[in-house]
């Protein structure tokens, strides 16, 4: 069942990309509203500093950057979180539950948000997709398998 709500995604392509390409590169920065329960995604060649500078953004540090990377076997989306370390506002353990709770969420919104993307190049729907989970306590940093990214088709 899907979680994702496409009224409240907002998508914004960012220069020299199309929305059916190029692939590479391709990275992705999504941003939320707590409030309003939106979601902001920006697809460009380079991530969207500017949506992730706000004092709010920066002290909850609970944005998401993806990328799309060229691997020997085909394509990857990799996928960085922040789970601890700096300013971030709760514990480790908190943040990391919460992430992977939402992470499902987090691909569905990839998925549809580039989802001409997928339609021109469908091998895009194979490739697997990895999630590293970044933290100053080794037991939450790490890097996850997290399926292929057809599974998070709506």
């Amino acid at each position: 069942m899907s979680r994702l709500n496409p009224n409240k995604l907002y998508c914004r392509l960012l220069s020299e990309s199309q929305l059916d390409g190029p692939i590479l590169p391709r990275r992705y920065t999504l941003t939320h509203s707590d409030r309003t329960g939106e979601l902001f995604l920006s697809i460009g060649p380079d991530y969207q500093r500017e949506q992730i500078r706000g004092w709010y953004t920066r002290l909850m540090r609970d944005e998401v950057l993806a990328e799309w990377r060229q691997q020997e076997e085909g394509y990857l989306l990799w996928i960085d979180v922040h789970v601890s370390g700096g300013w971030a506002i709760g514990t480790a353990s908190w943040r990391n539950s919460i992430l992977h709770r939402e992470m499902p969420l987090v691909l569905e919104t990839l998925h549809y948000g580039d989802r001409y993307l997928v339609k021109r190049h469908p091998e895009l729907d194979q490739a697997p997709v990895k999630v590293r989970f970044a933290s100053t306590k080794k037991k939450f940093h790490k890097v996850e398998a997290w399926g292929v990214f057809g599974d998070y088709r709506l």
